[in-house]
This record gives C-alpha cells, sequence and structure tokens, in this order.
C-alpha cells in the first residue's frame, strides 16, 4: 500500500551532499563542475534543468553583461545610500538596490514577454500586436520594452541584442519574430518610429532559448547584483551616498500644508 504522506513529502532536484562529496543536480562539484565549467553555464545548468548549448551560454552572457551596469539608476543610488547608512552590511546595500528590480526599472524584460507570449499564441500575430499597443496608446501607457527616456532616437544595446540573436542558426527566431511585428504595430500606433528598448530585446532572447516569463527577472536580479557591489567599492573608495542625500535635501524644500475647508 502507498503511503500518502510520502507522495506528498517535497523534494528537491538542485543539490545534495555528503561527508565528501556535493553535486549540482547530478553533477559533482569538485569532479565535473570546478575548473571545467564556468558560472554561467552552472547556473543555467541549476535555472533551467536542461542539457545546453552553447548558444544559449552565449546568449545569456551578453544578456547577463547588458543588464549589469546603468549607472546612477534608482537601484545604484539605493545601494549606496545603504550603505553610507550601514557600511558593515554590503550584503544589505546591495539587496536594498535588487528590491527596485522590478515593472518599471531593470526587470521590465517580464512584462515585454508577457506580450510576446499573447503575440505568438494569437492565431493572427499583427491583429494581436496592434490590439497590444492600442490598448497601452489608450491607457496612455509605454508599451513594456519600448522607448527610453535616456536612449534616443535608439537603444544601441537593444538592436545589438537582436543582430547576436538573429546570427544564432540554432535559434528558432519565433520571439525574436514576434517582437519585431510588435515594434512594427508600436509605430504604426504612435505614428513615429519607437525605440526597442534593452529589457525588450532580452525578453525576445531569453525566450528564444526557452526561459519562462517568471523567471526572466531572476536574471536581471543575478546581473545587477554584481554590477551593485561595483557601486559598493566604488562608494568605498569615493563616497557620494551624502552628497546623495544632501542634494536632494535642498532640491525639494519644505511646504506647509494649507488646512483644507472645514479644517
Amino acid at each position: 500500500m502507498t503511503n500518502p504522506t510520502a507522495q506528498n513529502t517535497p523534494t528537491t532536484h538542485l543539490c545534495r551532499h555528503t561527508l565528501t562529496s556535493l553535486h549540482y543536480r547530478e553533477a559533482d562539484l569538485v569532479q565535473d563542475l570546478m575548473g571545467r565549467k564556468g558560472f554561467t553555464e552552472v547556473m543555467l545548468m541549476q535555472i533551467l534543468g536542461r542539457p545546453l548549448r552553447p548558444v544559449d551560454v552565449r546568449i545569456t552572457d551578453v544578456v547577463l553583461v547588458v543588464l549589469m551596469e546603468h549607472g546612477l539608476t534608482p537601484s545604484a543610488i539605493a545601494t549606496r545610500l545603504i550603505y553610507m547608512s550601514a557600511p558593515e552590511n554590503l550584503q544589505g546595500a546591495v539587496a536594498a538596490g535588487l528590491l527596485a528590480v522590478g515593472s518599471s526599472f531593470v526587470g521590465t524584460m517580464e512584462n515585454g514577454s508577457r506580450l510576446l507570449d499573447r503575440i505568438l499564441a494569437a492565431p493572427d500575430a499583427q491583429a494581436e500586436a496592434l490590439a497590444i499597443a492600442r490598448e497601452h496608446r489608450a491607457r496612455k501607457q509605454a508599451v513594456p520594452g519600448f522607448g527610453h527616456h535616456l536612449h534616443k532616437p535608439v537603444d544601441p544595446r537593444a538592436y545589438k541584442l537582436i543582430e547576436l540573436g538573429r546570427a544564432e542558426p540554432e535559434l528558432k527566431g519565433t520571439h525574436l519574430d514576434a517582437l519585431m511585428t510588435l515594434s512594427q504595430a508600436v509605430d504604426e500606433v504612435w505614428g513615429r518610429p519607437v525605440t526597442i528598448n534593452a529589457t525588450g530585446a532580452v525578453a525576445a532572447l531569453l525566450g528564444e532559448l526557452g526561459v519562462p516569463t517568471a523567471v526572466m527577472r531572476g536574471f536581471a536580479v543575478i546581473s545587477r547584483a554584481a554590477g551593485l557591489v561595483a557601486h559598493i567599492v566604488e562608494e568605498q573608495k569615493s563616497p557620494s551616498g551624502r552628497f546623495i542625500w544632501d542634494t536632494v535635501e535642498h532640491a525639494i524644500p519644505f511646504v506647509h500644508e494649507e488646512a483644507g475647508p472645514g479644517v
């Protein structure tokens, strides 16, 4: 008779260890991975849980490089300010910056990928893309993966990513095709060219690798963590946290709030 409790017991496929060994999935850490595999390859092996192709590693590497840094963004400012407040807690400062990886900055590939999923599932890709563009236009919202306030008229990162993806014969190109279909629809609805941005291209490339939409933001977290450590190194050598604080203190004046009627 089957034990129902055993059936419901959670399991893990990621790691096991003995007194003398450690395994990542089925690979022996010491014998199979250390000195033999790079970080990106092992990371993908753990996340995707499937045999990897060289193209998987190449594309993921370029995605991680693109997402690592973008100057004094909200995530970097948060990290620097928290490090100024608690220099004994480097990991806390990095964690504070990673909390800014979301639907507005850095992590927007997830939003964009949902739209690509809609297009790929639709019987008429062009009609679906136009519907998406019109929905966002009606709400006066930017389409995730399009436009950039710092890179105009084009985001050069995005088109290099697309070029690199197109150069890989092992990739089917379906997600890249969906992105270009959406790009044409956005241009048509807005009545002008609107650049694809880096996270829009990242969404398409990670989709080409079979990364699920709900996992994509994790790649931004992994990459940006490295960039934020670099910001802390710079903060240690040339502190800017207090300057940022002082600048905000002087730039945003206190204004007496007028009492409303009946108060």
